[in-house]
């Protein structure tokens, strides 16, 4: 196997989905395969799918994974929407290489999908401000300037008002795409909702180019025609692929 392939895995709050994928080029090299989180979200739960994830690729390499919440020096700060206190202060990649014998890297799950679209997807190329946004089960999001990382911004975590609870709640319990499918909304209501969450972080960091990903990048025939921005605004190239080859990328990049 070349040393640029890398087993991509990214945890996310409804499936864990894992591949191969050659990080010269930034494209699967196997069939993704998903597993739905287990309902107790802790590391032992997490540790056992990604197990199954290594099994069924007869891994024995490097592993890049990304998680939702923010990491720094490769130790979890917090992980709102996946156990919470069951994660903060731990290691995943020190647990990985215990539980799998595997050099891992974890970064941030929507670092992972910028760095990819940037690198291979829609953001190739650009030397503006960038910012991804994931939308699926939370918002997660990440800025790049001129192809540099920010990393661990929160933007799904900014609060909004919302009309129903008359209070302020984080964004991502107002428009992700969650919310669209619990509540049942119609996709222009789920956009007009999206729309103001749009205006409010264009208001804070002024992006030449929005990436739209996360699993509702696959839909993007039924909600685009109603999205508004002041900034370009495009679909992941690389939809729900992203934060693997993110992920995969990082871990060559950063396990010598």
């Amino acid at each position: 196997m070349k040393k640029s392939v890398v087993l991509g895995i990214d945890i996310g709050g409804s499936g864990v989905k894992g591949a191969l994928v050659d990080t010269q080029k930034g494209e699967f090299i196997s069939e993704r395969i998903r597993i739905p989180t287990p309902s107790a979200h802790n590391m032992d739960s997490i540790l056992s799918v990604i197990e199954k994830l290594v099994s069924e690729f007869k891994w024995s390499g490097r592993i890049g994974c990304g998680f939702p919440g923010v990491i720094r020096s490769q130790k979890i700060e917090t992980a709102a929407n996946i156990g919470g206190r069951a994660f903060i202060g731990k290691n995943l990649g020190k647990e990985i290489k215990k539980a799998c014998g595997c050099d891992a890297w974890v970064i941030n799950d929507a670092d992972a999908a910028g760095i990819a679209e940037v690198k291979f997807g829609a953001g190739k190329g650009c030397k503006k401000v960038v910012l991804m946004l994931t939308v699926g089960t939370g918002i997660g999001s990440a800025i790049f300037s001129d192809g540099v990382l920010l990393p661990n911004v929160e933007f799904g975590h900014l609060r909004m008002r919302d009309k129903v609870q008359k209070k302020n709640i984080i964004a991502e319990k107002i428009c992700s795409d969650a919310v669209r499918k619990s509540h049942d909304l119609q996709w222009k209501q789920w956009a007009q909702r999206f729309n103001k969450y749009l205006e409010y972080v264009h208001s804070l960091v002024w992006p030449d180019l929005i990436i739209l990903g996360g699993g509702i990048a696959s839909k993007s025939e039924k909600f685009m025609k109603y999205i508004k921005s002041d900034s370009e605004i495009v679909v992941a190239e690389l939809q729900n692929r992203a934060g693997i080859i993110g992920a995969a990328y990082e871990a060559r990049r950063m396990i010598k």
